[in-house]
């Protein structure tokens, strides 16, 4: 059983050094690493590669023009077996501030979590992968299997560059396996596994009504920016919530029988998303596995801010010259986001609204690694071998990781999302009071020692 190879030493050096990660996912959180800012992005790569360096990595920084570096580790192992892990240095924006109830970049600890931004997305993950790289080491003098590492600082805008890194250093990534932005376990203990990623296309409507912002009294002369542009946005989706864009869902993989089979096996944790999202019922009271198929295999068109005209406090009558939405579009396995881009201009003029600008901030497409591929088959085993519960797979997760594309096409390299992560459904990432459980990142940094001499184990 690989579960003994979880040795009496290592389980010793993890309780004797239990807060460890916790302090280091602390002076991680400390540093500002907003990429959306370009806030402390350059300092946390500076701390990344020494945390590495001072876990016997060899480093190296991945650079291309106009992009804050990826940081670059490798450890051969005593196996030659090699896995590449990815995570992300940068944060999201802590704004709004006044919704959070602590500083965002203080991390603060209360009722078991610590909270801080980026501290669930993704940090906690850096935290635990380290932690349990250096008791490897500590324990045994080496690492059981090679590992390749490479964390990045702009995946919260998008990956903008990751594409020129993978072509200009895709001999680096070659490895047996890859693990991306990890997951983590469900509150019945089942490991959480994700295979791939809906793809995203992030757009920018414009309207430009008058030349400058009016009084109201003139609004029954003169153009609306703000009505123009909420008539357009009522176009793009129907009462039932069905994207009328045409052919937006022509291209739609429709998920086979194994697909829907994982989606079945899956825990029930809708009780807990309700409580995490404080909402009665989902879309249409959908529940079970009609949920759980909606989540994975539907495409998407969501309005992710508005702005236009007045906006403060009181009143201010005024007619707005300009307006102003942001959509992302989630795309399902083979959508590609420049055709999407170009329906969604081609609706736009169908309907009148060719004065509408379109600005695109990123494209990444979705990708999704088989749910019989050796290594999928192989990252299932060892978490259920761990657990002593079967895992719970998901063929496609809802969030997006711009770089999968980049990595299958020029590195050809598929990978998924293992437990590792300190994650659970209500760490409010991207939120105000992102957190962990400090319960999630101990189990993580065991979990991540176990896996490492499981892969090895199995060669």
């Amino acid at each position: 059983m690989v579960k003994k190879l979880q040795s009496s030493a290592v389980e010793a050096y993890l309780e004797e050094h239990k807060d460890e990660a916790l302090h280091l996912l602390e002076r991680l959180c400390r540093q500002r690493s907003v990429a959306a800012q370009n806030d402390g992005v350059a300092e946390m790569a500076n701390l990344v590669e020494s945390l590495l360096q001072e876990n016997g990595f060899s480093t190296q920084r991945l650079t291309v023009e106009d992009a804050p570096p990826v940081i670059f580790g490798e450890i051969r192992g005593r196996s030659p077996f090699t896995v590449l892990l990815y995570n992300h240095y940068d944060v999201q924006p802590a704004e709004p501030l006044n919704l959070w109830d602590t500083p965002p970049f203080e991390p603060t600890i209360r009722d078991g979590k610590l909270y801080a931004r980026g501290s669930a997305d993704n940090k906690a993950e850096i935290a635990a992968r380290l932690t349990a790289i250096r008791a490897l080491r500590e324990v045994h003098g080496e690492l059981p299997v090679t590992i390749r590492w490479m964390i990045e600082g702009e995946e919260e805008i998008g990956s903008v560059h990751f594409e020129e890194i993978a072509k200009k250093y895709a001999h680096l990534f070659e490895a047996d396996g890859a693990m991306w932005e990890g997951s983590g376990f469900d509150e019945d203990g089942r490991p959480s596994l994700v295979l791939g990623c809906k793809g995203l296309v992030y757009v920018q409507l414009d309207v430009q009504g008058v030349g400058v912002d009016a009084h109201s009294g003139s609004a029954p002369i003169l153009p609306s920016a703000a009505w123009r542009l909420v008539q357009a946005l009522a176009t793009l989706k129907d009462a039932d919530g069905r994207v009328r864009i045409p052919g937006f869902y022509d291209a739609v993989m429709i998920p086979g029988e194994p697909e829907i089979e994982a989606l079945a096996q899956q825990g029930d944790n809708e009780t807990l998303m309700k409580q995490a999202y404080g909402i009665d019922a989902f879309n249409d009271n959908l529940t079970g596995i009609e949920l759980r198929k909606r989540q994975a295999f539907s495409p998407t068109c969501n309005i992710a801010g508005l702005l236009s005209g007045y906006t403060g406090e009181g009143s201010k009558t005024v007619l707005p010259a300009k307006a102003m939405a942001k959509i992302d579009f989630r795309l399902v396995p083979e959508q590609e986001p420049d055709d999407i881009v170009a329906k969604l201009r081609a609706h736009l003029d169908a309907n009148g609204y060719q004065d509408i600008r379109i600005m695109t901030f990123g494209n990444a497409e979705p990708v999704m690694t088989p749910l019989d591929h050796p290594f999928s088959q192989r990252i299932a085993r060892i978490a259920e071998e761990y657990a002593e519960k079967p895992a719970s797979i998901t063929p496609l997760g809802g969030g997006t990781l711009p770089l999968l594309g980049s990595m299958r096409r020029h590195a050809n390299l598929l990978g998924l999302m293992a437990p590792g992560n300190a994650t659970y459904w209500g760490n409010a990432a991207h939120s105000p009071n992102e957190h962990i459980r400090i319960a999630d990142l101990e189990q993580a940094v065991h979990y991540n020692c176990y896996m490492f001499a499981a892969l090895a184990e199995e060669e």
